[in-house]
Parts: structure tokens; sequence; C-alpha cells
């Protein structure tokens, strides 16, 4: 599986303990689309949750548009690393981009 280096990550809290969370973002271009992918330090247990955002950049009105947002993927199934939840939010992201590209051909 292909490893992917979040561009970006940050703390949220002041290291004192619960409700503290590590946040690690990735975000590229495909194609005509804007992909932000994003992995969470678990609220309950350990690991990762993912989460990802799809924005149309051309080829539509008033763009970027937002075309799909999914906070919890997976339904909220926690991954061991930050790079397997980006790497699967970012596969998501692609499936949904290839979904939308078939539905504006037909």
């Amino acid at each position: 599986m292909t490893q992917f280096t979040p561009i970006i990550v940050t703390a949220a809290g002041n290291g004192a303990g619960p409700g503290d969370t590590t946040m690690h973002f990735d975000e590229r271009n495909i194609g005509d689309y804007r992909v932000y992918a994003g992995a969470m330090e678990a609220p309950i247990g350990e690991g990762y949750t993912a989460t990802m955002v799809v924005q149309r950049l051309r080829g539509v009105p008033n763009a970027p548009r937002e075309i799909y947002r999914d906070e919890g993927l997976a339904g909220g199934h926690r991954w061991e690393s930050p790079a397997a939840a980006l790497s699967y939010a970012l596969s998501k992201a692609q499936e949904v981009i290839s979904k939308q590209s078939r539905v504006l051909v037909s």
C-alpha cells in the first residue's frame, strides 16, 4: 500500500490530557478536484479516524464546490497510524471522483 506523508500536523488543546487531539492533514489536486484528507486521534480508544472532503474546482458554476464530505469514514473505524487513516481517506476520495466522473459522462 502507498504511504502518504501528511503535509500538515497540528495539535489542539494544551497538552494536559483528555480532550487534546492531534490531527494530520493531506490535500492534493486530482484532475478537476481538490481532496482534503484528515486523520485524527480517536476520541475513544487507540488509533486514528479518517475524514475527507472533495471539491470540484473546474467545470461547475461557483467553483470550488463541495461534492462530498465524510467526517467519520468507515463508521468511525480506528486505524493504527495516521498514515493508514490518510491512505484510506485518499482512496475513498479517489472512488468518489471516479463515480462523479462516470456520472458526468453519462
